[in-house]
């Protein structure tokens, strides 16, 4: 059972000690609770977070319909063939920042023994991680600071379009074997829209700065770079920028006078890189 399998894995964000399930709770010796949500999420966050850091339920929303359109399935089922390769076995997938699961799923999907724990601070994303797959948990947290797993505990770490805590992916994740799996977007992504919609851009020097911000704690293995083009209509369109964080930075409105004046649909590029690491 994942839940019973993933217990080894979680640690109680205030004192590290192993938590336990107790009715509708994860608690620990010291009597630390946590309650579990009715959608199947674990509240382990305990204070308060910056404003505006948590995926709101409208970008959710958003995000939920514009994946389940599809456009983002050749890049998820480049990323479970990646992890298939990493000789998993039944091992633990951690993915830190899952929003809604998606991408754990797929990767799940290709790993039948494998057991996943999906990490982010919107409640609103939780509430489909939890649902995301069967051998999935899901719980609240904030992915810059130390993690509520056990140090050395983890096989893979999920990194898709999320802050990176090169730090303590390194910490919870198994020494000498343990990879992680980060998913960034290329300059030339969804390149087409961009200009017209005032999009926020991707930093040229992203590559540079993940290597800078994994500090040397871990190797680089491989990398596959997954490009193609998606046809969208308008409503796919709002959905994809309404996702994502250029919604904090253009109104509804704004956005669909924008998408208007395009020639719909219009073609788009999908351009990111999957890259590998293993822990040193």
């Amino acid at each position: 059972m994942p839940v019973t399998r993933l217990l080894d894995v979680l640690t109680c964000p205030l004192c590290g000690e192993r938590l336990s399930l107790d009715g509708g709770a994860l608690r620990c010796p010291a009597r630390h609770s946590f309650d579990i949500a009715r959608q199947g999420y674990v509240g382990l966050l305990t204070g308060n977070m910056k404003a505006g850091t948590a995926d709101s339920a409208d970008m959710v929303r958003a995000r939920t319909a514009f994946l389940g359109g599809g456009h983002y399935d050749p890049l998820a089922r480049e990323l479970a063939r990646v992890v298939e390769g990493l000789g998993v076995g039944d091992g633990t997938v951690l993915d830190a920042g899952a929003g809604t699961g998606h991408y754990l799923a797929a990767v799940l999907d290709a790993l039948p023994g494998a057991v996943g724990l999906g990490l982010d601070a919107s409640k609103f994303a939780l509430r489909q991680a939890a649902r995301c797959h069967p051998r999935a948990w899901a719980a609240t947290w904030d992915v810059w600071r130390r993690l509520p797993v056990r140090s050395g505990s983890v096989d893979v770490v999920l990194n898709v379009f999320a802050p990176r805590n090169g730090e303590e992916f390194h910490r919870v994740l198994r020494p000498g074997r343990g990879a992680l799996v980060v998913v960034t977007p290329t300059p030339a992504h969804l390149v087409e829209l961009r200009g017209p919609l005032g999009l926020l851009g991707v930093d040229s020097a992203k590559e540079d700065r993940l290597e800078r911000t994994l500090g040397g704690r871990f190797r680089a293995e491989g990398r596959s770079a997954q490009e193609y083009t998606v046809e969208l209509t308008a409503g796919d369109v709002e959905q994809l920028v309404l996702m994502g964080p250029s919604a904090r930075h253009i109104s509804v409105e704004e956005l669909r006078e924008r998408i208007g004046a395009l020639e719909l649909p219009v073609r788009t590029t999908v351009s990111c890189v999957i890259s590998v690491h293993r822990a040193l």
